[in-house]
C-alpha cells in the first residue's frame, strides 16, 4: 500500500449526514407546490432544473438550495404561489441550516486511528458559515491540520488544494461519497481517491461508470478506511 502524506475527507455524507436531510426538504416542497403545478409538471424535475441552472450563479449549500426552491415555486405555480408557501419554505431552509450534526457511524474512531498516518484534512463544497459551523460544532476538528470550503470541486480546485498543502498527487488520497466530486479530479490528477457511497446521492452528482484502477478503491463504510491503508484487506 502507497503512504500519503495528506489524507484529505469530504465532509456531507462522507462525515455526518446531509442528503437524507435535503430528501426530506424536498418532500415538504413537492407537497407544497403540488396543489399549484399544471397537470403534466413534474414538481421534482422542476427542482432539480432550476438547481441546475443556478450552480454557476449561487453555488452549492442551504442557500442556493433555498434561493432554487423559491424561483422553482414561482416557476412551476406562474407566479400565483401563496405567500404562505414561500414563508414554508423559508421555515425549511433555516430548519437545515440550524439542524445539528448527526456523525456517521465510527467516524471519530476512524479519524483517531488514521491520524498518525497522515495529516488530515477537509476539503468541502458549500456555503463557507455554514459547513464552517458544522466543522467547528462537529466535534471533529480537532482531527484536521486544515479546512477547505471551496466553490467547485474540480481540477483546478484540487491542484490549488495540493499546491498549497505542499503535496504531491501521488501523496494526496481524497476519501468521500461522490465519485464526481471527490474522485474524478483527484484522478485525473495522478492522485489517489477511496469512494465511500452514501444511501442518498443528489441528482447532480451523479456519474453512469464508476472509475477503475490501482489509484481507486471503493470500501463499504469509513470505518474500513484503517485496514485499507494498512493493506490487511
Amino acid at each position: 500500500m502507497p503512504r500519503f502524506d495528506v489524507l484529505a475527507f469530504d465532509a456531507d455524507d462522507t462525515l455526518w449526514h446531509s442528503e437524507d436531510g435535503f430528501r426530506a426538504a424536498e418532500q415538504r416542497f413537492h407537497a407544497l407546490l403540488q396543489p399549484f403545478a399544471a397537470p403534466g409538471v413534474d414538481v421534482a424535475d422542476a427542482l432539480v432544473a432550476m438547481e441546475r441552472a443556478n450552480l454557476s450563479v449561487y453555488g452549492y449549500g442551504v442557500k442556493a438550495f433555498g434561493l432554487s426552491m423559491v424561483e422553482a415555486a414561482l416557476t412551476i405555480s406562474q407566479g400565483k404561489v401563496s405567500p404562505e408557501v414561500i414563508a414554508e419554505i423559508i421555515d425549511i431552509v433555516r430548519d437545515l441550516l440550524l439542524a445539528p450534526v448527526r456523525l456517521l457511524p465510527e467516524v471519530a474512531e476512524t479519524l483517531h486511528a488514521v491520524g498518525d498516518a497522515a495529516r488530515l484534512m477537509i476539503v468541502t463544497k458549500g456555503d463557507l458559515v455554514h459547513q464552517t459551523r458544522k466543522v467547528t460544532t462537529s466535534g471533529l476538528d480537532h482531527h484536521f491540520d486544515h479546512v477547505e470550503v471551496v466553490l467547485e470541486k474540480d481540477v483546478d480546485t484540487y491542484r490549488r488544494v495540493m499546491r498549497e498543502a505542499g503535496v504531491e498527487p501521488e501523496g494526496f488520497c481524497m476519501v468521500g461519497n461522490s465519485v464526481r466530486s471527490d474522485i474524478l479530479p483527484v484522478l485525473e490528477l495522478g492522485g489517489h481517491a477511496v469512494h465511500v457511497p452514501y444511501p442518498f446521492l443528489w441528482e447532480v452528482e451523479r456519474v453512469e461508470v464508476l472509475p477503475s484502477g490501482p489509484r481507486f478503491v471503493e470500501l463499504e463504510k469509513l470505518s474500513d478506511l484503517p485496514r485499507w491503508l494498512s493493506g490487511t484487506m
